[in-house]
């Protein structure tokens, strides 16, 4: 039903007389074209695959990535030594089937691919319902491309330049004996490398979709307040589906920001809520 309310609402807005196979004829053109530039991303990263994989996404296994030297050299300039530098690691990686690297291949291009067309899909999205939302509700939502933009992008680098080469330093660091070699398959490699980069970014959403639905009325700062307790557990739940090895360090490393998130969509909720009361009060 509230597929069928969005549509109607849809009509309306437009005056256009289209009936419900319309929109989703509609619905289904956009997505075509977000797939064809997830495609036309993917074909540029396979052209560079050997360069990306060497270039950026080992990167961030060897002791001269740019993070690692910046909070080593961070640690000498407060004065507490190499605290913050991390040790030296040797990773290798295997791969044991033979149609490991030719699938590998494939992800890395169609999940680069997505990164570089994530602007342009958001957009399509938003011409969709764009149409649905009333001039009030537009106001309150504009620059939301570049927003969402932004917040996608700075999730994918944090993910990338601080929970990645942590979460490899710690791995390939911890021994239990010195017998036990170390040598995890490239596709493990890169199965932890994605969750860490796309869905902190998809996460990274979180502030500006609490400020739309603040905006909207749908929530409120006190409301967030009142359900803290909740939405730990629920990142908690989010930070152990975005680490498939579900270790207390894992959970820590991501939990952490995706909470700091939480309580920065709190203070924006407040803000817009005391912002709309002072409007009211205007217009009363």
């Amino acid at each position: 039903m509230a597929l069928l309310d969005f549509f109607n609402k849809r009509v309306k807005d437009e005056k256009a007389e289209m009936s419900f196979i319309d929109h989703l004829e509609e619905l289904r053109w956009h997505l075509l074209r977000s797939v064809v530039a997830v495609i036309i991303g993917a074909i540029v990263v396979m052209i560079y695959a050997n360069d990306i994989v060497d270039g950026i996404l080992m990167a961030p296994t060897r002791a001269d990535f740019v993070s690692s030297r910046w909070l080593c050299s961070m640690g000498h300039s407060i004065g507490i030594g190499n605290t913050l530098c991390f040790p030296p690691v040797e990773a290798k990686f295997l791969e044991n089937q033979m149609t490991g690297q030719f699938i590998s291949y494939f992800t890395i291009g169609f999940v680069g691919g997505f990164i570089i067309a994530f602007p342009y899909i958001f957009w399509e999205f938003w011409r969709f319902v764009k149409p649905a939302l009333s001039e009030k509700e537009l106001k309150k939502t504009r620059g939301v491309i570049f927003w969402v933009t932004l917040l996608f992008f700075t999730g994918v680098l944090f993910g990338y330049y601080i929970l990645t080469p942590f979460m490899v330093n710690f791995y390939f660091n911890f021994k239990l004996s010195p017998q036990i070699v170390i040598m995890p398959s490239f596709s493990d490699y890169m199965e932890n490398l994605i969750y860490t980069t796309v869905g902190i970014g998809i996460l990274f959403q979180m502030p500006l979709l609490i400020m739309v639905l603040a905006r909207i009325g749908i929530v409120t700062g006190k409301f967030l307040r009142k359900y803290r307790r909740h939405a730990f557990v629920i990142i908690l739940i989010a930070a152990a589906i975005i680490t498939p090895s579900t270790d207390p360090f894992s959970l820590t490393i991501v939990t952490i920001p995706l909470y700091a998130l939480y309580e920065a969509s709190i203070i924006v909720a407040s803000r817009i809520n005391k912002r709309q009361a002072q409007e009211e009060k205007e217009w009363s």
